[in-house]
């Protein structure tokens, strides 16, 4: 039996972990007649005939829909051949959409469900360890554009979400390590324990207990969604380390960088002006620095950009309003806190500091 998680947003749907059967059979899709199921090339080689083979001994017509694996395909012309593959295939409001793969997976296929057709159903299926404990839950979804990452989307909820950490056995470690990135994450804004856990492992032993890590997160995201479905305030603590770590993957062109390395660099980068100014404790710096170093994360190879660049590609961030900005800190480990200040603040606060 798989355990279920209820995530109670003004759409409700539940979150399956398993490591049974590809499609848990508590799932009912009688009011279906097709699925079409988007996937990436490397995933669709590992996973998409058997899911394809689950869905159609559960009475539905299935289609797939296959791009280019990578960040660089989650754009508006990934999703314009998204439509006119569901035109041609005949999907209709009584269909469905399955979202087979990583983060670039769920977030296209949400934002084409939330727009085909003015909205029609999607299941999601992550395959890797960020999607499973971060991306796929919550109702985000959306596509890069030029000036910045994930500025066009819209909030959709699934049906339901499949986690199976079985999947993980096939990803490659670079992978691995960049879902361990929003694992740390979590930590930071919201679980003490959880820190302490990821400093008494290292990556190969935390496999170990990879199940428990991603129950641990998936509802610390439930939570904060629930209490905040559309980011109008606490949801915005997901967001720490982002802020910088989309700006750093923006300087790339959204390529040679990972999402969740640009993610654990932020969280270290954000943290360095509040470790000045006394808002963080410095021990608590110095245990997220190590435990980023532990990690593995300084010793990644990325492009090297000047502070100032950084902080001027992070003023498209969406948690801009105007002439402010919201920035995450953690006044201690497991405390996420929102700080809003005047952009010229924010360039000073930041870039002073951070030149220390």
């Amino acid at each position: 039996m798989p355990q279920i998680i209820n995530v109670n947003t003004r759409a409700p749907y539940k979150i399956y972990i398993t490591d049974d059967e590809l499609i848990p059979r508590e799932i009912d899709f009688s009011k279906y007649t097709k699925a079409a199921i988007i996937s990436d090339d490397n995933v669709w080689a590992l996973y998409g005939e058997a899911v394809k083979a689950s869905l159609k001994k559960r009475g539905l017509l299935v289609n797939r829909f296959v791009f280019p694996h990578g960040e660089a395909s989650k754009n508006l012309n990934t999703v314009s051949r998204i439509y006119e593959f569901l035109d041609k295939g005949g999907i209709t409001r009584s269909d469905l959409i399955v979202a087979l793969g990583g983060g670039v997976t769920g977030d296209i296929s949400g934002f084409a469900a939330s727009t085909y057709l003015r909205g029609i159903d999607f299941l999601q299926m992550p395959t890797s360890l960020l999607a499973m404990v971060d991306s796929s839950i919550g109702g985000k979804t959306g596509v890069d554009i030029q000036s910045g990452k994930n500025l066009v989307g819209a909030f959709k909820q699934p049906i339901a979400v499949i986690i199976n950490p079985k999947m993980l056995e096939t990803l490659p470690y670079s992978y691995y390590i960049d879902g361990l990135g929003e694992i740390i994450k979590y930590a930071m804004i919201r679980s003490a324990s959880l820190f302490e856990k990821l400093e008494a492992h290292t990556p190969s032993t935390l496999r170990e207990i990879l199940p428990e890590i991603i129950s641990e997160c998936v509802n610390i995201k439930r939570e904060i969604v629930e209490n905040d479905e559309f980011e109008k305030g606490e949801r915005m603590l997901l967001n720490f380390g982002h802020t910088l770590g989309h700006a750093i993957e923006k300087l790339c062109n959204f390529t040679g960088i990972s999402h969740g390395v640009a993610v654990a660099l932020g969280m270290e980068l954000i943290s360095v002006a509040p470790m000045f100014s006394g808002e963080m404790a410095a021990d608590d710096f110095t245990r997220l620095h190590n435990l980023l170093d532990k990690y593995g994360y300084f010793n990644i190879q990325t492009p090297e950009f000047d502070v100032t660049e950084i902080l001027k590609a992070a003023l498209n961030d969406k948690k801009r309003r105007g002439n402010d900005i919201s920035i995450i800190i953690c006044e201690k480990i497991g405390h996420g806190k929102i700080k809003k200040m005047p952009v010229s603040e924010f360039l000073n606060y930041s870039n002073n500091n951070l030149n220390e």
